[in-house]
């Protein structure tokens, strides 16, 4: 059989290893054979072959690896939707109390009620969202 069958084969069970592993270390190994499977289909000697998967794989694993493992750990998943909109601040429109009210939250007008019900928010002022239940602001200055 041809050398670059080898190494195809290689990078095919490079390939299926990386699959099953999570360190991504095989992927640049078959990206390696792969590219000395093209130097042996282009009649490179076997030693000629063998500096080049060694030099594609450390290059691959030098570069590629550090990107793959920034991006195995990202930081906690960005809040979207209404979870994204506690923690912000907002302006009652209208008297806000245990029974409802009004406030505008970055330029969209919601039905609100005061998160202490004892608590009395009055038109004009700032106040913080502390949670959102259904379509409901809960807020406190």
């Amino acid at each position: 059989m041809d050398d670059w069958v080898w190494w195809v084969i290689a990078a095919g069970g490079l390939a299926v290893g990386e699959m099953f592993t999570l360190g991504f270390f095989l992927g640049p190994l078959a990206v390696a054979a792969m590219v000395a499977a093209v130097v042996a289909l282009a009649g490179g000697a076997v030693a000629l072959q063998l500096v080049v998967f060694i030099v594609v794989a450390a290059s691959s694993v030098a570069v590629l690896r550090p990107i793959a493992r920034r991006h195995l750990h990202t930081p906690v998943q960005l809040r979207t939707g209404v979870a994204a909109l506690v923690g912000s601040r907002a302006v009652a429109l209208e008297r806000v109390d245990c029974h409802g009210g009004s406030v505008k939250i970055g330029g969209e007008v919601w039905s609100a009620r005061t998160y202490d019900e004892d608590e009395v928010i009055e038109p004009g002022t700032r106040v913080d969202v502390l949670k959102i239940d259904g379509a409901t602001a809960l807020v406190s200055e």
